[in-house]
């Protein structure tokens, strides 16, 4: 029985050995495996590695305020824009005998400027004023009077034959103008305007066409009318270059 005893102890020790090493040549040769770079075997890992990548910038986006009323435009600072002009800036409820201005006046948008009556000085020398011709055999000379199907978006004034037409306020001269009536005749002018005002002079030859102009001097003369109409007044035509009514500057 020792005897047994004897070889069976050795013998199981001698094979535990030779499985322990089989099994530590079997765990290098996997390891050696799974670090060559000729291997075509991918290595799932358990853990996540940390994303290396720059980040994409966020896009930036404008924000917009939101406001529950318009935006205010400001208007002037100062009042010198109306009171240059001989007007008064007070709320456009209360009654001008002239025409009011808009954005000429500081405040709110409800004071506006009242120009005067007459602000513009007499066109034609040798007239103590302005005179509107009144009606002969070719028409009237008021303003929307009736020509023909249309009516006259101008003020017709009386002057002389080739008398000195005044330049009526200060401005800057923008070349030549012309018309045609419907009959096919043709008159000639000029165009005269400042930051206010803006008007077309017809039945005149200027001196010049551009440059700019003081109120009062002579800005030309009148070109004779009785050759082609016989018995009309002579006069020059007055239109504001907006179509509107210029009766209050003259």
């Amino acid at each position: 029985m020792r005897t047994r005893l004897r070889v069976c102890v050795p013998a199981a020790l001698l094979a535990c050995y030779v499985l322990l090493s089989c099994a530590t040549e079997h765990e290098v040769s996997k390891g050696e495996k799974l670090q060559s770079p000729d291997s075509d075997i991918k290595v799932m890992r358990n853990y996540t590695e940390p994303d290396v990548r720059r980040p994409k910038p966020a896009t930036q986006r404008k924000m917009a305020k939101k406001t529950g009323h318009q935006r205010v435009s400001m208007g002037p600072r100062s009042d010198i824009s109306c009171t240059r002009l001989g007007g008064i800036c007070q709320p456009h409820r209360y009654i001008c005998q002239g025409r009011y201005l808009e954005d000429k006046c500081s405040g709110a948008k409800t004071r506006q400027c009242c120009t005067p009556v007459g602000a513009w000085t007499v066109f034609c020398a040798g007239h103590h004023k302005n005179r509107v011709r009144a009606c002969d055999v070719h028409g009237c000379g008021t303003f929307n009077s009736r020509r023909g199907n249309k009516l006259h978006k101008a003020v017709d004034l009386v002057c002389d034959d080739y008398g000195i037409v005044n330049t009526p306020f200060s401005g800057s001269l923008a070349g030549p103008v012309s018309r045609r009536d419907p009959a096919g005749n043709t008159f000639d002018g000029v165009k005269l305007l400042n930051d206010v005002y803006c008007v077309k002079i017809f039945n005149i030859r200027p001196y010049r066409y551009i440059g700019p102009a003081v109120q009062g001097e002579a800005l030309g003369y009148l070109l004779p009318l009785q050759e082609r109409f016989s018995g009309i007044t002579s006069h020059l035509e007055l239109q504001m270059c907006d179509g509107n009514d210029p009766s209050p500057f003259i």
